[in-house]
């Protein structure tokens, strides 16, 4: 017989198709169910989707560019550092599908059920953790869908010799991204087959890339298992932790465990859970592979066409970053094909992100708006700043804009890694899918190496910028961050098994001995 397994049960809220809007997940796959075999590819198949959705972060202008960075200024080098995000990045989007598909809700509806609305705490910071921590990702979105834009702006001018604008770019980003958002109209399986194209197109044009500048394979094999670099100082330290904090981003974890709902999996049924928590995992370790070798087709090209060069030889050949360099190394079409490269990036990772917002929007502030309005609002925030650089400013201060991205979205990390690991880790809500030991151990070690290298990177910012006053503010903002984050890792500790740290168990667990001893007099 069957065994049944009870999870806990998402909030009883109207359904999405009452409320006269559609979301990516309101057509559910079917999953078939053929066989007892230990491995079906046909299930796979029905499975596959999700996975490729969430890579597509792994792949976003923000992405590339750090990429090419990390390439010209450290050559082969980090090429561990990139392989071992990767990983890393792997295990925590597992974490974030199992509590999808064990609990049918995503994080943020978790996050919104399990958090209080008023914490016990003194500090007034603590009145509104769900608002709070609703904010702080918002904020990383917003960061993500900033890069995402000028990569799709940079590209388009490249593409047009010019004669688009970067701001005339960011305004066809806006509209085009509302068109394919709604191809979702014409089926899930469609709109997941589109994303599947444009990674297609990544891989096609950074591939060519890669063949065309024949990057030397034994300093790329040594750069990527070799975990040292030769050498290497401050400036090759930047770009290590910048790698981390470009591939380990805070709205993926949200976006990959609501993405995971579209497949109709019987939470209830045990078997099909955990086969499920199997497959999606299958799934997504090949997706993140194809990113990663995408990835390393960005660095190496980079490497061989630009590290060691000086500044003199750039200029005295009229190249710029971004791209442009192939052009002048290897001739207009490596121009013209890097630059369909990042026109796929950002215009998928674009779609993404915004998909992200929606959830996130949900999710915490069960807010349930049509899908004009949503996307309306997702992207105005996103894009307004956006627009006044590019009218404003050129290509270069464009790119540069990507540092301080890079470090807004590195702060945002605590408010997704902490709330996954203590959710996933909650027997309450995991029931028998919750970690084990051994990774609540590895998912805290894990945690806990993620922020300490992304706060670095946000110090090393904060430092260059050379401005008292804005040292004094930042020490401000992070005493009430800091503040913040201890409350999320206390409410992780105790759901890791430190009981002592249980404040609130404790006092109902006096107050019902009182109760009981009274009732006893």
């Amino acid at each position: 017989p069957e065994t049944t397994y009870s999870s806990v049960s998402s909030p009883s809220t109207p359904s999405e198709q009452d409320l006269g809007f559609s979301t990516y997940y309101e057509e559910k796959v079917h999953i078939p169910e053929d066989v007892n075999q230990m491995f079906s590819f046909r299930k796979l198949w029905a499975f596959t989707g999700p996975g490729f959705l969430m890579s597509i972060a792994y792949l976003d202008p923000g992405n590339i560019e750090s990429d090419l960075q990390s390439g010209a200024k450290a050559g082969f080098k980090l090429l561990w550092v990139l392989l071992l995000a990767t990983i890393i990045g792997l295990l925590l989007q597992r974490l974030a599908a199992r509590l999808g598909v064990v609990t049918g809700m995503h994080l943020a509806e978790v996050c919104n059920r399990q958090y209080p609305t008023v914490s016990i705490s003194l500090s007034p910071l603590f009145l509104v953790p769900r608002i709070i921590l609703w904010l702080m990702v918002e904020l990383a979105i917003i960061g993500s869908d900033m890069q995402e834009v000028i990569g799709c702006a940079i590209a388009l001018n490249l593409l047009s010799v010019g004669r688009i604008p970067l701001w005339g770019g960011v305004l066809i980003t806006i509209t085009d991204t509302f068109v394919f958002l709604f191809l979702d109209k014409y089926g899930l399986r469609k709109l997941e087959a589109f994303f599947g194209f444009l990674i297609t197109v990544m891989a096609l044009s950074f591939g060519y890339e890669y063949v065309l500048v024949k990057p030397d394979q034994g300093d790329l094999l040594k750069g990527m298992f070799v975990p040292y670099c030769a050498g290497c100082g401050p400036v090759q330290l930047e770009q290590a932790v910048g790698i981390v904090g470009a591939v380990i981003m805070p709205h993926n974890i949200y976006l990959h465990s609501a993405l995971v709902k579209s497949r109709d999996v019987d939470r209830k049924n045990k078997k099909e859970v955990k086969e499920a928590n199997k497959y999606f995992f299958i799934e997504s370790s090949v997706a993140l592979f194809i990113s990663f070798l995408i990835n390393v087709f960005v660095v190496a090209v980079f490497a061989q066409a630009f590290y060691g060069k000086s500044n003199a030889d750039v200029i005295q050949n009229l190249c710029v970053p971004q791209g442009v360099v192939l052009g002048c190394y290897f001739g207009q079409a490596a121009l013209y094909i890097w630059a369909i490269g990042i026109l796929a990036a950002g215009q998928s990772s674009t779609m993404t992100g915004t998909y992200s917002g929606q959830f996130v929007m949900e999710g915490f502030l069960n807010l349930r708006w049509s899908r004009f309005a949503r996307v309306l609002l997702t992207r105005s925030i996103a894009i307004f700043p956006t627009l006044l650089v590019a009218i404003f400013q050129d290509v270069q201060h464009l790119t540069g804009m990507n540092d301080f991205l890079n470090v807004l979205q590195s702060m945002q990390l605590p408010f997704a890694l902490i709330p996954i690991l203590t959710f996933t880790s909650a027997t309450a809500i995991m029931n028998d899918f919750a970690n084990g030991y051994v990774w609540k151990i590895l998912g805290g070690i894990l945690t806990l190496i993620v922020c300490a290298i992304n706060i670095y990177f946000v110090v090393v910012y904060v430092t260059s910028l050379n401005s008292v006053a804005l040292y004094v503010m930042s020490a401000l903002l992070s005493v009430a961050y800091l503040c913040f984050v201890g409350y999320l890792v206390w409410h992780c500790l105790v759901s890791l098994g430190v009981s002592c740290l249980d404040f609130r168990s404790r006092v109902r667990h006096s107050a019902l001995t009182e109760e009981q001893a009274d009732d006893d007099s």
